[in-house]
């Protein structure tokens, strides 16, 4: 299918811009590029192990977390990933359905439910995260970086604005690799 548009088909005074932006003028788009594609391969490598299973990457996040903090309640995940009680519903029923996760009525409040993995859950969670911490491994190895952890305070400072993160960091032992 041509995707192009023909001259006709622009509306009447309309301003068509021809050049492309360039890489580095008012903005350097090389990282937020850069951004983009390495994001795009690191979720690939978990995307086609999550579609043998029917999953995309909703069930990868609910399953990570989950298994990170086993127990949280359904409430944590929905401000943690600020997503919607509508958004998980279709996938959570998902996971619990084929044995991933299971919920657990909360003891000091009924009301409340409380997620767990199962062994299945645990085992496909660590084989996602295998494979990405393999990509990981080789461009640590490719780029010879002289200090990692300059990436890893470089992707905490992109990452720490919302309160929900910076308290699931703090929870998780995740900071400065100069605090480590």
């Amino acid at each position: 299918m041509d995707m192009r548009l023909s001259d006709s088909a622009a509306t009447p005074g309309s301003d068509i811009v021809r050049e492309p932006l360039p890489t580095r003028g008012e903005l350097d788009f090389r990282l937020i590029e850069l951004f983009f594609f390495a994001y795009r391969e690191f979720t690939a490598d978990a995307d086609s192990i999550l579609e043998r299973y029917g999953f995309g990457r909703a069930h990868h996040r609910i399953l990570h977390f989950v298994n990170r903090a086993p127990g949280m309640t359904i409430a944590d995940i929905l401000e943690l990933l600020q997503i919607t009680k509508q958004s998980l519903s279709r996938v959570l029923r998902q996971l619990v359905d084929e044995g991933f996760i299971v919920q657990v009525q909360g003891e000091d409040d009924r009301r409340q439910r409380r997620l767990y993995p199962t062994e299945k859950g645990r085992t496909l969670t660590l084989e996602l995260s295998r494979a990405q911490g393999r990509r990981i491994d080789a461009a640590f190895k490719a780029a010879a970086l002289p200090d990692p952890g300059l990436v890893n305070d470089f992707l905490l400072e992109m990452g720490i604005d919302r309160r929900a993160t910076r308290d699931w960091f703090a929870k998780q032992g995740i900071g400065k690799e100069t605090d480590a």
